[in-house]
């Protein structure tokens, strides 16, 4: 098979890459996805994305031991089907700050530039306030005052609300939706699933295509793609023979180009959570709501509404901890359900969780090649910055706050775990014990100077033809949820690689 452009990855930044590209130019696409199609009603369904976490459909991948966070290992999910992580995430829209792409600091990439691309964006995945929230988040929505309660809350000042979602018709509508499928409608985008790519073949130093692990391999005649995320983009381009160069002879791979940035600069919004439960709170299993849990399905299909209809992560909010009027350095998600704190998840009760999440973390981690070269060893250094604790301390401690004063009435409920009498060093003691993360892996391929493995036109160091697409290259991670984000740099990805390739074929 020969194609002008591959795209390795179906997920929000390559769905997107595939339909700006098309646009772009008169080439034919191939999108490889390691996974398989989307095609699977729990994937619409927005409550069933805690079927899909865990499923086949998940890369289903850990941390290695975390030295600031007790020891542990930490389960860090990614999709693995078309879609990628948007098919199984909780569908929240949040652009970042505009100063964050500021703090990047690298041409074409300033806040005023990507809010232009998030328009373009934002005109095929029109995100709207959730259509049916639980009243537990309606009422926390309004913890924090804000202008318009009906807007959603913004990274760029203290506020809460309802969250705006990428669904229409109370179901899903990822990337795929948005952008792949009307993609294949031009008639030059062909998508091929369950193929792994094992690694990008080169003609010299231009990239020719890619080889999949059962051995198969398909041509590019102009330009290749990675748009894999920030766990597998960089394992490919380790299996490519680019990344540092002793672990690469370490596990015996050719060393193409020695790229020592690749894999570095791995981090995530770190998280952790107040669980609070009583009778006649939130949703839970219990016998009182069993009849509204069994008609769920029905009542989903005939008229998209009920509790298949939420996303579970339904409201939240962005707040300071520290003195002055900088930006927000919390963003907390509500969901009304019950949750465990001992085992299980998935337990019995009625309740709702609130957790806090470090807007802009300082640590950072490592991903790099284990035992055999599919088995990544990640290391997100989670609370390696000490900074993250003491934000993620204070943070609670205003979490508590807000929750007290928001308007939640006879469906309030006493904190369970960890219990309002946790403070200070045994709070933080407990957060190294029990923190994890917000699902956001990013920066393992960042844009950058000279010293960065790629260059601000996404580019790949060293090699030509070779770009990269998705969370890994930033720089630095947004201040709020990453998959919208994923959507623009695709978005800008499709424009770049058109112009790139364009003028080099010209010359």
């Amino acid at each position: 098979m020969e194609f002008d452009y591959i795209i390795v990855g179906g997920g929000s930044a390559g769905c997107t890459a595939a339909f700006s590209l098309a646009r772009q130019t008169p080439g034919t696409i191939a999108v490889i996805e390691a996974g398989p199609p989307d095609n699977d009603l729990r994937v619409k369904i927005p409550f069933a994305l805690i079927n899909l976490l865990g499923s086949d459909r998940d890369w289903k991948r850990r941390t290695v031991a975390q030295a600031n966070a007790g020891g542990r290992r930490i389960g860090v999910p990614r999709g693995r089907m078309i879609g990628g992580s948007g098919s199984l995430n909780s569908m929240v829209w949040f652009r970042g700050r505009v100063d964050d792409y500021d703090a990047w600091g690298l041409p074409g990439w300033s806040g005023n530039e990507v809010v232009e691309t998030f328009a373009e964006v934002e005109k095929h995945i029109s995100p709207a306030r959730l259509p049916h929230p639980h009243p537990l988040a309606e009422a926390f929505g309004k913890s924090i005052p804000a202008n318009d309660p009906l807007s959603p809350p913004t990274p760029e000042r203290e506020s809460s609300g309802v969250f705006h979602v990428n669904m229409r018709r109370s179901g899903r509508w990822s990337a795929a939706d948005a952008f792949l499928r009307p993609a294949q409608q031009i008639g030059r985008v062909t998508v091929l699933t369950d193929s792994e790519v094992a690694r990008v073949t080169f003609d010299g130093r231009r990239a020719s295509g890619v080889v999949f692990r059962n051995g198969q391999s398909v041509k590019a005649r102009n330009a290749v793609i990675l748009s894999a995320g920030a766990i597998e983009s960089p394992m490919i381009l380790f299996r490519s023979g680019i990344g540092p160069a002793a672990d690469l002879r370490k596990t015996g791979i050719e060393v193409l180009t020695d790229a020592p940035g690749v894999g570095a600069n791995l981090h995530d919004h770190p998280g952790f959570g107040l669980h609070h439960a009583d009778p006649g709170s939130g949703y839970g299993l219990v016998m009182g709501q069993a009849l509204h849990w069994a008609v769920s399905p029905v009542t989903w299909a005939l008229f998209r509404s009920g509790r298949l209809a939420s996303n579970t992560v339904e409201a939240g909010a962005f707040f300071r901890v520290s003195d002055g009027d900088g930006p927000p350095e919390i963003q907390t998600h509500f969901i009304p359900f019950m949750m465990g704190w001992q085992g299980r998840t998935i337990t019995r009760g009625e309740g709702y969780f609130a957790d806090v999440c470090v807007c802009r973390p300082k640590s950072r981690g490592r991903l790099s090649l284990g035992r055999d070269r599919y088995d990544p060893l990640i290391d997100l250094g989670l609370l390696s910055d000490p900074s993250d604790l003491d934000l993620m301390v204070a943070g609670v401690t205003r979490l508590r706050d807000i929750l007290d004063n928001a308007p939640l009435g006879f469906r309030r409920a006493p904190e369970r775990f960890p219990g309002r009498d946790v403070a200070g060093e045994e709070l933080a003691d407990l957060i190294r014990a029990r923190a994890g993360t917000a699902y956001h892996p990013v920066g393992t391929i960042r844009m950058g100077g000279p010293g960065a493995p790629l260059a601000p036109d996404l580019s790949v160091r060293g090699v030509e033809s070779l770009y990269v697409a998705d969370a890994s290259v930033m720089p630095s991670i947004t201040s709020a949820n990453t998959n919208a984000p994923s959507m623009m740099i695709g978005w800008r990805a499709g424009e770049s690689v058109a112009r790139a390739e364009t003028k080099r074929m010209a010359s």
